[in-house]
């Protein structure tokens, strides 16, 4: 008797099967890959730093000292809600499939297009960030008037080396995402540890004193000028909006993880966990670190780099500074893996424009190959046309409408249609977390688009209208959802 054949994932295969999918992707991600996945999209060193600027911008000290707890209680109430739901369904495109048998076609149809367009334009925030990181980090800047372009030929370059990462080496995409997560928790100590003894004085009051910095128009994050610190703190809590977010990574690679019921719902908690505490004495020791929260301030988007090289000797700023380049690419690999297995699981139920060309499985890599180079393409198009801030405000508003979606039908359905849970189950705590998540979300659209984001409104109002316009005039009649719609 083959011993495999009592294997965990002879029994990942069977309850896929129940779901009403024939297995096609390897199962080869540990309990620790799969956590690691979106620990690496999370990444504090990518968004934690490239936008620390927008908590410190609106209300100074408290905008991160005090705003980053806030909003990362928020993405743990979404991740612990996902998280119920997703044991229970442990498939590729998790919150779609969710979503359509929680909530029905149209809903499961809505949250695969929002969760993917927020997959791609991750992408494209990541690449784009990294990229302007890394020029602040190096002081160079590139031939005057050509900087679009070589940013554009970069930010392509490093969008087409994930492809072919992600399509020819998942094997060695595996290990690079699970060497992402230790480097992201070394770095991350070396960072705060480096700060805090080179830094001739600390000043915790910083962590809670609330200053007024809107209306700073020169590097700054560029708020309106507004006497309500109140507004003005709610405005900056977009720096942990931002940053807590593809924790759904660990949904979307749920068919390649082994005993995927437990795994995959540990992996999406235990990621925001880690990320929101590591970050928290992260962006602390930041702020603690800078000569004065003014200068930090005037600084804008290259506020860290600055700081960095201020305290650290110049050995060590630069080792320090070259490692989160590295992380942050990484970042940008595991953010592919995500979205490609999104358009694969969405391909796979005929919800795409060329379905069957997308959900094709390359047979030598056990990889959706062709769905890897549709998300990298279209991230790297985003990039190219839509402002970094403006990115990264879109993306986080289109992710979590596509978490709170399955989670609101969730919601309805938990205790009456959907009676059985998976094996990890918040039980009775389920509907307060998911009633929390959705409120959160309703706010979190609101402060999202106000300037200076005011041009997510067109582009999320466009999208919406569009996708609106599409479902009723035939994808009602034609989608026809995933192929098990019972609880």
């Amino acid at each position: 008797m083959n011993p495999a054949s009592h294997g965990p994932g002879n029994a990942d295969d069977r309850m896929l099967r129940t779901l009403g999918y024939e297995p096609e992707l390897r199962r080869r991600m540990s309990a620790f890959s799969n956590f690691a996945i979106s620990l690496s999209i999370i990444c504090i060193l990518a968004g934690g730093i490239t936008s620390f600027h927008v908590g410190l911008g609106s209300v100074g000290g408290a905008g991160i000292g005090v705003g980053w707890p806030v909003g990362c209680l928020f993405s743990l109430a979404v991740a612990a809600s996902m998280a119920h739901i997703a044991s229970a369904f442990p498939t590729a495109g998790g919150l779609y499939h969710w979503g359509c048998i929680l909530g029905g076609r149209g809903l499961g149809w809505t949250t695969a297009w929002f969760n993917l367009a927020g997959l791609v334009t991750v992408l494209a925030t990541v690449n784009a960030g990294t990229y302007d990181f890394a020029l602040a980090a190096m002081g160079w800047s590139p031939p005057a008037g050509r900087e679009s372009v070589v940013k554009l030929a970069v930010v392509t370059a490093m969008v087409l080396s994930q492809g072919w990462l992600n399509h020819h080496g998942m094997r060695w995409v595996t290990r690079l995402t699970d060497l992402s997560g230790w480097l992201i928790l070394v770095l991350t100590a070396a960072l705060v540890g480096g700060l805090a003894w080179a830094s001739p004085s600390l000043d915790p009051g910083r962590l809670w004193r609330f200053e007024n910095f809107s209306g700073v128009a020169v590097g700054g994050a560029g708020f309106p000028r507004t006497e309500n610190l109140a507004w003005l703190f709610a405005l900056g809590l977009m720096l942990p909006a931002y940053t807590i977010t593809g924790f759904d990574a660990s949904a979307h690679t749920a068919e390649e993880t082994v005993e995927a019921s437990q795994n995959v719902p540990r992996g999406i908690l235990r990621s925001v966990l880690v990320s929101g505490l590591a970050g928290w004495a992260m962006v602390g020791t930041l702020l603690l670190a800078l000569p004065s929260i003014g200068e930090g301030v005037g600084k804008g988007a290259e506020v860290v780099p600055w700081v960095i090289s201020q305290r650290l000797p110049g050995w060590a700023a630069k080792g320090l500074l070259g490692g989160i380049v590295l992380v942050q690419y990484l970042c940008g690999l595991a953010a592919l893996t995500s979205a490609s297995r999104m358009v694969f699981a969405f391909a796979r139920d005929g919800g795409l424009p060329g379905s069957a060309w997308l959900r094709r499985v390359d047979a030598s890599t056990g990889c959706p190959a062709v769905a890897v180079w549709v998300a990298a393409l279209l991230g790297a198009a985003f990039s190219a046309v839509v402002p970094y801030t403006t990115i990264a405000v879109v993306c986080t508003v289109f992710l979590y409408l596509s978490y709170v979606l399955p989670i609101a039908a969730g919601w309805r359905a938990w205790g009456g249609r959907w009676t059985r849970p998976g094996t990890w189950s918040l039980g009775r705590a389920f509907k307060p977390l998911a009633a929390v998540s959705v409120l959160g979300c309703a706010g979190l659209l609101v402060v999202g688009v106000q300037p200076p984001n005011q041009l997510a409104v067109p582009i999320v109002l466009g999208v919406s209208a569009l996708m609106a316009v599409v479902w009723l005039g035939w994808e009602r009649r034609r989608f026809k959802g995933p192929p098990v719609a019972g609880l």
